[in-house]
C-alpha cells in the first residue's frame, strides 16, 4: 500500500505471469491480477477459471469472454476506481492501445513500472529456504560432471547426463544450460553442440536447478589436463575479481561499487575490455532479477536479497573463463550460498 501511497494510485493491474505467481502464491498463465486497496481481481478465461476459483482466496475471480481489458474495467467501474497503476514493460503496444481505448472515461491508466519486483528483491526465510535446496541439487549435479567429464565425450553428452540426473529428482533446469568446451567457452552464452572435448580443453558449465520456482545458477570451469599459464593467469584473475567484489557485500553498499570493483581489478591486469557484461543480477522466482549489479545501476543492496557475481574474461576464438556464485545479504555482510560448490 505504500507504493500505491507513492505513486498516488487506487489500484495496480499485474499483468505479468511471475508478479502474479508471487502475489498470490498461485501458478498464473494468460490472466492478469488487478490489486486495488480494499479487493483484489483475478482475470481467466474458461481454461483456467476451475482452477482458479479453486486455488485462489481472498480474490474475487472472474472470466471473461471477449477480452480480459473488457472485464476488469467493469469490476473497476463498480469498485469507482480512478488511478490505475500499470507496468510498461509487461504490457504489448496492442494490449496498452487496448487498454486505453476501453479505459472509463473517469479512470486513468498511470505507468508504474517494477513495483512487484522491487517486492521481489527481498527473499523471505521460506523463499531462501527453496533457493537452498535447489543449491543442494546443484551441487551434486557439479559432482556429475566431475564423475563425467573426460575427453571424447561431447558438449550434448554431457547435457543428456545432466538432463536425466534432472529429471530423475523430479525438478528442472532454471534455463538452457550452457556446456561450452575450449574456444566454445569464449561465447557467454554458448549453445550446446556436438564438440567433442579434447585433452587439455578448458570445459564452461553453467546451469541452474528450479526447486518449487526458485532457481539456481552457477558457472564453474572444469578443466581435462595441463592448463596453459596464460590461461591459469586469466582464471586466477577472475577468482580474486570475484573475491573483491563479494568482500564488500553489505545493506548499503551500491550495485555499482561492486561492479566497479571487479572491473578494475581485471583492468588493472589487462583483461577488463574482455568482461562485456555485468557483474551480476538477482534471482529467485526468475533467473534475472532485480537489482542488475551494473555500473549504471544506482541500486543499493538490501538485506535478504539473492545476487549472482560472476567476473568473466572471454578472449575471442580462444576461451572463456567465467566464476558464478550466489550470495545471500546478510544484516552484517553476506553468505555465500554456493561456497561449498566447487568444480
Amino acid at each position: 500500500m505504500g507504493s500505491f501511497a507513492r505513486h498516488e494510485l487506487d489500484g495496480l493491474l499485474v499483468a505479468d505471469d511471475t508478479n502474479i505467481r508471487y502475489l498470490t502464491q498461485f501458478p498464473a498463465s494468460e490472466s492478469w491480477l488487478f490489486v486495488s486497496r480494499r479487493r483484489a481481481f483475478y482475470v481467466t478465461d474458461f481454461r483456467y477459471v476451475l482452477e482458479a476459483r479453486k486455488g485462489l482466496r481472498g480474490i474475487t475471480v472472474l472470466r471473461y469472454a471477449k477480452s480480459r481489458g473488457e472485464t476488469l474495467f467493469e469490476a473497476v467501474r463498480s469498485a469507482g476506481i480512478r488511478r490505475i497503476g500499470f507496468d510498461p514493460n509487461h504490457l504489448t503496444v496492442a494490449q496498452y492501445t487496448a487498454l486505453r481505448k476501453r479505459c472509463p472515461s473517469a479512470a486513468r491508466l498511470i505507468p508504474a513500472p517494477g513495483l512487484v519486483e522491487n517486492l521481489r528483491e527481498v527473499k523471505d526465510k521460506g523463499e531462501i529456504a527453496h533457493i537452498r535446496r535447489a543449491l543442494v541439487l546443484h551441487k551434486e549435479a557439479y559432482a556429475l560432471v566431475r564423475r563425467t567429464i573426460r575427453p571424447h565425450l561431447s558438449e550434448q553428452q554431457i547435457f543428456w547426463r545432466l538432463e536425466e540426473f534432472v529429471r530423475a529428482r523430479g525438478v528442472k533446469f532454471s534455463f538452457s544450460p550452457i556446456i561450452a568446451s575450449g574456444p566454445n567457452s569464449c561465447y557467454p552464452h554458448a549453445k550446446v553442440t556436438q564438440r567433442k572435448l579434447r585433452k587439455n580443453d578448458l570445459v564452461l558449465v553453467d546451469i541452474g536447478i528450479d526447486v518449487n520456482g526458485y532457481k539456481s545458477d552457477l558457472t564453474r570451469i572444469f578443466f581435462l589436463g595441463k592448463i596453459p599459464s596464460f590461461v591459469r593467469q586469466v582464471h586466477e584473475c577472475v577468482a580474486v575479481a570475484q573475491r573483491r567484489a563479494i568482500e564488500k557485500i553489505r545493506p548499503g553498499v551500491a550495485v555499482a561499487e561492486l561492479d566497479g570493483t571487479a572491473r578494475n581489478y581485471l583492468a588493472k591486469n589487462g583483461l577488463a575490455k574482455y568482461f562485456g557484461h555485468a557483474l551480476g543480477h538477482g534471482v529467485g522466482l526468475d533467473i534475472h532479477e532485480s537489482p542488475r549489479l551494473a555500473k549504471a545501476n544506482p541500486a543499493v543492496l538490501k538485506e535478504g536479497m539473492v545476487i549472482t557475481i560472476e567476473p568473466a574474461v572471454y578472449i575471442p576464438n580462444r576461451f572463456g573463463i567465467r566464476i558464478e556464485d550466489m550470495v545471500l545479504v546478510t544484516p552484517q555482510g553476506c553468505e555465500v550460498l554456493s561456497d561449498d560448490i566447487h568444480q
